[in-house]
C-alpha cells in the first residue's frame, strides 16, 4: 500500500489511499505510466476495493475506466461515476475523493499540465479567453471524438513505453503533444469546444501565426510594433492589417491580452497568505501603469485583479 501511494503521489499527485474492501482478493497494485510532453498517462489497477483522497489537483485529469467502476467527488460536486463507457474529467481547482475504486476497474488516467492545455486553447482561437477553461465533469467514449481520443491516448501510451520506439524520438514528441491537447479540447465539452472546432481557425497567414507563437513564448518580452513587424517579416502596416482581420485585435492587442491571461493564472494559481500581490505580479508580466492596467483587467475578466488573488482556491473559476 505504501510503495502504490508513493508511486501515485511521484507520478500524479500526492494521496491518500485505504482499502475499503477486498471481497475475497488481496491488494495486489499494477500501475504503468509514462510521460508525454505535458501528459501523463498511466495504466493502473488495485486488485482490492479502495478510496482515496486528494488536494487540489493543479492539473486536468481524464479517468477511462477498462474495466469496472470508479465512483468519485471533486469539490461540492456530486457524485462521478466512470465506466467504460464514460470517462470522468477533473479540473485543477477543487479537492477530489475517489469514494470507491473497485478491485476490478482497469484504469486508464491522464493527467494534463494546466499551462499545456490553456496554452493550446489559446493557440487554437489564435486569443486569450476572458473566462478560465473548465471542463465538464464527464467524457463520453461510445462515439465520435471522445472515443476516438481515448484510443489515441492508449495506442501513443503502448508506443511510448519503448525508450527505442518512434513515439519517443525528439521530432515526434511535439506534434504528438499537440494532437493529445488538441484532441481533449474537442472531445471534452466546455465554452470554447465550437469555436475551437471551427477549422478556419487554423488558416491564419504565415507572418501572424510567427508573431503569436513569440508573444505567447515570451510574453514578459518588452515588444513593439516595428519589432513584431521584423518578426513576421512584413511592414508594420501589414501585420496590422492582417491581426485585424484574421484574429480581431491589433498586435500589441494581442500582446496585452496574452500578458493579462498570465497575471491571471498566476493570481488564480497563487497560495492563500504567501504575501503575493497584484501589483507585483501586474510589473512582473509588463504592466507598468496600474491604474491603466486594473481597469483592463476589469473590464475583460469582470472583476479586479485583487477579487481574483482573494477569492478561495475552490472558487476561482
Amino acid at each position: 500500500m505504501e510503495e502504490a501511494r508513493r508511486e501515485i503521489g511521484e507520478r500524479f499527485y500526492a494521496t491518500f489511499m485505504d482499502v475499503v474492501e477486498e471481497r475475497g482478493r488481496r491488494f495486489a497494485a499494477r500501475f504503468e505510466t509514462v510521460r508525454l510532453g505535458p501528459l501523463v498517462v498511466g495504466d493502473m489497477r488495485c486488485g482490492a476495493d479502495v478510496r482515496l483522497r486528494f488536494g487540489e489537483l493543479g492539473a486536468y485529469h481524464v479517468n477511462m475506466p477498462l474495466s469496472g467502476r470508479l465512483e468519485l467527488r471533486q469539490g461540492a460536486g456530486g457524485t462521478l461515476t466512470g465506466t467504460p463507457e464514460r470517462g470522468t474529467v477533473l479540473n485543477p481547482a477543487g479537492p477530489v475523493v475517489v469514494d470507491r475504486w473497485e478491485g476490478d476497474c482497469r484504469v486508464v488516467a491522464v493527467k494534463v499540465e494546466t499551462a499545456a492545455l490553456r496554452h493550446r486553447l489559446e493557440e487554437l482561437l489564435g486569443r486569450t479567453p476572458p473566462r478560465g477553461l473548465v471542463l465538464a465533469p464527464m467524457l463520453d467514449l461510445t462515439r465520435g471524438a471522445g472515443r476516438d481520443w481515448a484510443a489515441l491516448v492508449r495506442r501513443l501510451a503502448r508506443e511510448a513505453a519503448d525508450p527505442a520506439g518512434l513515439a519517443q524520438h525528439p521530432l515526434v514528441v511535439e506534434p504528438l503533444k499537440d494532437a493529445l491537447l488538441t484532441g481533449l479540447l474537442l472531445a471534452a465539452s466546455h465554452p470554447y469546444r465550437t469555436e475551437v472546432a471551427e477549422p478556419a481557425r487554423t488558416l491564419r497567414p504565415a507572418p501572424v501565426k510567427r508573431v503569436m507563437d513569440a508573444v505567447r513564448e515570451r510574453p514578459e518580452h518588452p515588444f513593439t510594433a516595428t519589432e513584431l513587424a521584423a518578426l513576421a517579416r512584413v511592414s508594420t502596416r501589414r501585420l496590422q492589417e492582417s491581426f485585424r482581420a484574421h484574429v480581431g485585435t491589433t498586435p500589441m492587442g494581442y500582446v496585452r491580452d496574452v500578458r493579462l491571461a498570465r497575471v491571471r493564472d498566476e493570481l488564480r494559481e497563487a497560495e492563500p497568505g504567501a504575501g503575493l500581490t497584484v501589483s507585483e505580479v501586474a510589473w512582473r508580466w509588463g504592466f507598468t501603469h496600474l491604474g491603466r492596467f486594473a481597469a483592463r483587467y476589469r473590464e475583460r475578466f469582470g472583476e479586479a485583479p485583487s477579487q481574483t488573488l482573494q477569492a478561495p482556491a475552490a472558487k476561482r473559476p
